[in-house]
């Protein structure tokens, strides 16, 4: 077979393998977000509560940065864990999109500090906040297994962020869940950046090797 050819064929096969992931990734997403939504809001908020009490499984020293994010619709919340972190003196920030494509803009933010709201009315820092490189992200996610690999909302803003961040400096990303949202495999190609832990109200899922 010409050499040509066989290159097509290799390009084909990637392609459609890539498209049968984001079809499965697609159903998953229908699913993941349906079972979150059925969850009773108490039920919500009385994780949120077990996991920011519940020990935090990284070292955090007084400046410490950890970018937490904007609860959205029935995702867990992370505002009550970020509250103990700065109880601990680590410095929080937030993501705000930059655009399509391109990574999350880490900005510094306080609890006393008025917020933007951006895309999808999604609250921000202001503009003129300092943009920072965290030591530790939080990670909002739709379904997540014991690999490491998440689903969100599909756009790939985190797993560009996580991928940009880890090829400047060490960092730890965490993903927040239910553990309700823990699946037996997630699809995943390799753009997909892979969690360090995942915290649940029931366990911490550390999946860091060694």
């Amino acid at each position: 077979m010409h050499r040509f050819t066989l290159h097509r064929i290799r390009e084909t096969s990637v392609s459609e393998a890539i498209s049968s992931i984001d079809a499965m990734k697609a159903e998953l997403r229908r699913e993941a977000i349906a079972r979150r939504d059925a969850m009773p809001a108490e039920t919500r908020a009385a994780a949120a509560e077990a996991i920011a009490a519940r020990g935090f499984p990284v070292a955090v020293t007084p400046g410490t940065i950890v970018s937490g994010f904007m609860p959205l619709k029935s995702e867990i919340n992370p505002l009550p864990l970020m509250k103990a972190l700065a109880g601990q003196r680590a410095r929080l920030a937030l993501p705000v999109i930059a655009g399509r494509g391109k990574a999350l803009v880490m900005r510094s933010w306080t609890f006393d500090e008025p917020l933007d709201r951006g895309q999808w009315g999604i609250r921000e820092p202001k503009a003129d906040a300092a943009e920072v490189e965290p030591d530790i992200i939080l990670v909002p996610l739709l379904a997540f297994d014991r690999t490491g690999h998440r689903i969100g909302y599909g756009a790939g803003y985190y797993d560009l962020t996580i991928a940009t961040l880890r090829g400047r400096t060490p960092i730890v990303a965490i993903g927040l869940a239910f553990a309700a949202q823990e699946v037996p495999a997630v699809p995943a190609t390799p753009r997909d950046a892979r969690l360090d832990l995942v915290l649940t109200e029931r366990e911490v899922i550390d999946l860091r090797e060694g």
